[in-house]
């Protein structure tokens, strides 16, 4: 895939030529930045011009915080930005991809080559804290213009070539080359998300799936065919109103030890949603082109782990259908018979990417028996409501799994929020016709959908992302710009490494 920025990594310079970027640290006393003995070299031609520049400004290594120079005298830079990294003491893993991220935003659209010089006064920044910023520095140059024919001055993004100096380069290229296809798995997630949904079919989206070969995935489609065989009949009624197929995508990476269960994946695919004949109101409808997040989030994971050649046997499936309302399509009172033999009730076509979830979670239970099984989902407004765009809606019937979920949220940034489930819940998806409904009414929406997704997953560990607010039209962060996040690649696959890998 074509990189926006390509990024290289070298030993500490003895001069500084292009557009530099310096790392400074707050001082414990007084309101000077501090440098590293290294950066104070590089910058002794230009005597204490930083120094005043500095207390012009009243930058004092802060944080957050950044000072510019252009054509810096006694120096052969064309730009010298000076990025505050606080207290040393205080940065996590995390701090460090934000400030990649910020850093690549303050470089000019015509930046050709950026040299970034990591070095701080209390001793060598970390080669995992070094692959973190270029990871940020990815991510944050990630756009998605593909169909812009014409491109405004103020939307050009720079392509520059980035070196990252640090003493020990070599340990920071190796710590790059397994982010580097993490980095890789979000792009694709945020490429797929960003598609329009007319190019984006059910067909499309289980080819590019199909790509995870070229890094060693095994795929397999399964069409309408088998899906009838398997007795899919819940995951199938969301799709009999579109002209397009539905279908089912499994994606098996074997790292681990022979025999050993799998870890099991698994995202709503939704390519486009209208409701169906349950029709959403016109207004935002658009953006239903991102209810397929939770798959291109398990698309963009499963290349990461086989990218980094995880250490475990990993499966991703993906429910793949459009929700439209033709005169095939499903109605409210229908009822439906899932794989698993229980009966569904629909009360509303809207309600779908839980029949999705519900047939695909009880086939991968069935035929893969795996460790656990996580599945994420755009699933409900209600999350929305509940946590605004910040956090997902956790769900899960493992203690130990969602601590595990909570605490590779907190390492990444991608956050989750736990909520229950109780058989108080549950009676509210019981239906008088069938073995349950597919919504519960207005009330816990997001937590009658999860109550309804449990009925599936029998005694599997199991822990289910509502990603609704965070998938898609997520706040702007200082590694992200763009409308589809990619959020949940670097959750799991850090949940994979911290917990799961052998």
């Amino acid at each position: 895939m074509p990189d926006s920025v390509k990024i290289s990594f070298a030993k500490l310079p003895t001069s500084l030529e292009g557009i530099v970027v310096l790392l400074a640290t707050e001082p414990v006393e007084g309101d000077e930045p501090a440098f590293a003995p290294a950066v104070e070299a590089l910058l002794a031609p230009a005597g204490d011009l930083v120094r005043r520049a500095a207390q012009a400004d009243r930058f004092t290594g802060k944080s957050g915080k950044a000072l510019e120079i252009v054509a810096p005298a006694g120096l052969d830079a064309a730009r010298l930005i000076v990025v505050g990294v606080g207290r040393p003491s205080e940065l996590k893993t995390f701090d460090w991809l934000k400030l990649g991220g910020s850093i690549f935003g303050r470089l000019p659209a015509s930046a050709k080559e950026v040299g970034l010089v990591l070095a701080l006064p209390g001793g060598e920044v970390p080669a995992e804290a070094a692959a973190e910023l270029a990871l940020g520095l990815r991510l944050r140059a990630y756009s998605f213009d593909r169909y812009k024919t014409k491109k405004k001055p103020d939307e050009a993004t720079p392509k520059p070539k980035a070196t990252l100096y640090i003493e020990d380069d070599a340990a920071a290229k190796r710590a790059w080359k397994k982010r580097e296809g993490i980095g890789e798995g979000v792009v694709i997630a945020r490429d797929l998300v960003n598609e329009p949904a007319n190019v984006l079919t059910p067909t499309e989206f289980a080819k590019r799936a199909g790509d995870l070969a070229k890094v060693g995935v095994d795929v397999e489609v399964l069409g309408e065919k088998e899906l009838k065989k398997l007795g899919m009949g819940a995951l199938l009624g969301v799709g009999q109103g579109s002209e397009q197929q539905s279908y089912v995508v499994v994606m098996r990476w074997n790292g681990g030890k022979a025999g050993e269960a799998p870890v099991a994946f698994v995202g709503k695919g939704v390519v486009f949603d209208t409701g169906g004949i349950s029709i959403k109101q016109a207004a935002g409808m658009e953006d239903m082109k991102g209810d397929m997040a939770g798959a291109a989030c398990v698309v963009g994971l499963m290349h990461a782990l086989a990218s980094r050649k995880a250490k475990v046997n990993a499966v991703g499936l993906i429910g793949l259908v459009e929700n439209m309302p033709d005169g095939n399509a499903q109605r409210p009172g229908d009822i439906v018979t899932s794989m698993s033999g229980q009966t569904i009730e629909i009360i509303n076509t809207d309600a779908e990417g839980r029949l999705v979830l519900g047939d695909v979670l009880w086939y991968a239970k069935e035929r893969f028996k795996p460790q656990f099984m996580v599945d994420l989902a755009t699933l409900t407004g209600a999350i929305i409501v509940a946590l605004g765009t910040e956090h997902a809606g956790l769900f899960s019937n493992s203690d130990s799994l969602a601590e595990r979920l909570t605490e590779s949220g907190l390492a990444t940034g991608e956050k989750v929020w736990r909520l229950p489930l109780s058989a108080e819940y549950d009676k509210l998806i019981d239906s008088k016709f069938a073995d349950m409904k597919n919504t519960g009414g207005r009330f816990g929406g997001s937590i009658t959908a999860a109550q309804f997704i449990q009925r599936f997953v029998g005694d599997v560990p199991w822990a289910h992302l509502d990603i609704a607010g965070t998938g898609m039209s997520s706040p702007a962060s200082e590694f992200n710009r763009s409308w589809g996040s990619g959020w949940g690649v670097r959750l799991l696959d850090n949940l994979v490494a911290r917990h799961y890998e052998s």
